[in-house]
């Protein structure tokens, strides 16, 4: 348990997100996030010498990755404080939250940033020498669709981990997945009601390049589908006696976010309203069976209340990063919680994927929620390659 880690009230920001070989796909994601980052604490009129440390989460190659995290502290103007850079598939932004508040407690600093950024569209192509191969064939790896398609260990593609989980557990229905997906698709309708004014709390608009000598911004998500019972229940399952078609699960995304890790001082004094305290209380973790990817979010979940020192009884709000709907309803049942009652304003199922900054950009959501709500305790869990999940539960008081 997390004891003096603090988020400052508007201490972040996420992009919109973009779908998949949209506006976005060009820019490189570290030098776009890090421009994001320059703008929105102009815009906030926060001093980046504050910051001691960088966080930055990506988990796919960009050019000039081997220089991540310090490069991108100096593109924000932050020349002067070093960082590291950490992949963890879709818990990377729960990791980097975890590993900025463990600094703070451990007095190694009172300010350090959390930078998640991640580009799918246009995914590296990577090769690799093979000298034993028949007449030196290289070792080739689609960085996207293949690890979307196989695990090494699970054998399996990422559906299939789903698929595996409604099958051990029985009682889930493409018709359940379908519901499911419709009231996610529902809540995301409440964060664009009344001239998007839920999504203005926290999304920062992102500067992109349109031409060689055009700019443009992207200031609300690119890319979320229309969705209806009546389209959701045409649609088949991907895979043979699956209960997931296309629109049960999520798509790949563009997109980036931050947030400041403080002290409870230092937090007061970044704050964008000083009678509003955000506590990071603790982080959890697991490791589902092989190829049950969607089974890890509840052990990580358990291992972070229990931390916490909190039932989920207590907790107000929570959010998922859910890329299969079956996820959700899968974490409902063995919480013993509303299904259709989380993920309000929206979620990854709906409004994309980009992998680092998901996870983050759900928390952002979720503090926002608890400041309208009047405070109380949330928790963000999420699964993650590999058959992981991460879970983080915060207080807004």
């Amino acid at each position: 348990m997390f004891s003096k880690a603090f988020i400052p009230y508007r201490g972040y920001f996420s992009s919109p997100f973009a779908r998949w070989q949209g506006s976005l796909q060009n820019e490189n994601a570290i030098e776009l996030a890090a421009a994001t980052a320059k703008r929105w604490l102009t815009a906030k009129n926060l001093d980046v010498k504050v910051l001691e440390y960088l966080f930055l989460g990506k988990t796919i190659g960009q050019l000039h990755s081997f220089y991540a995290a310090p490069w991108a502290a100096a593109l924000m103007g932050a020349e002067g404080i070093p960082g590291c850079h950490i992949p963890q598939a879709c818990s990377t932004s729960t990791t980097c939250i975890n590993q900025a508040a463990a600094g703070i407690e451990t007095g190694q600093y009172k300010n350090a940033f959390c930078l998640m950024t991640d580009r799918c569209s246009n995914g590296p192509h990577t090769t690799w020498p093979n000298p034993t191969g028949p007449g030196g064939e290289v070792i080739a790896e689609n960085w996207l669709m293949d690890n979307f398609n196989y695990d090494p260990w699970g054998k399996v593609p990422m559906i299939q981990t789903a698929e595996n989980v409604v099958k051990k557990v029985g009682g889930i229905t493409k018709e359940d997945c379908d519901r499911v997906t419709l009231r996610r698709y529902e809540q995301y309708q409440d964060a664009l009601a009344n001239d998007r004014e839920f999504q203005k709390r926290y999304l920062f608009p992102v500067e992109y390049k349109k031409s060689r000598k055009q700019t443009a911004l992207l200031e609300a998500d690119e890319g979320v589908p229309p969705t209806t019972s009546e389209g959701l229940a045409k649609l088949k399952p991907v895979l043979k006696d699956g209960v997931h078609s296309f629109g049960s699960q999520t798509h790949p995304a563009d997109g980036n976010c931050g947030l400041i890790l403080s002290t409870r001082d230092a937090a007061r004094e970044l704050s964008a309203d000083q009678n509003i305290e955000i506590q990071v209380l603790a982080y959890g973790f697991d490791r589902a069976p092989r190829a049950h990817m969607a089974m890890a979010v509840v052990p990580a979940a358990q291992m972070a209340l229990a931390k916490a020192g909190v039932s989920i009884n207590d907790v107000k709000v929570v959010k998922t990063h859910n890329p299969f709907a079956a996820n959700d309803l899968y974490l409902a049942r063995e919480m013993n919680i509303e299904v259709m009652k989380i993920n309000n304003y929206g979620c990854s199922l709906i409004y994309g994927h980009p992998q680092g900054p998901t996870a983050g950009r759900g928390v952002i959501e979720m503090i926002e929620e608890l400041v309208i709500l009047g405070g109380g305790y949330g928790l963000f869990t999420g699964c993650a390659a590999g058959d992981t999940g991460a879970a983080l539960v915060v207080k807004v008081s």
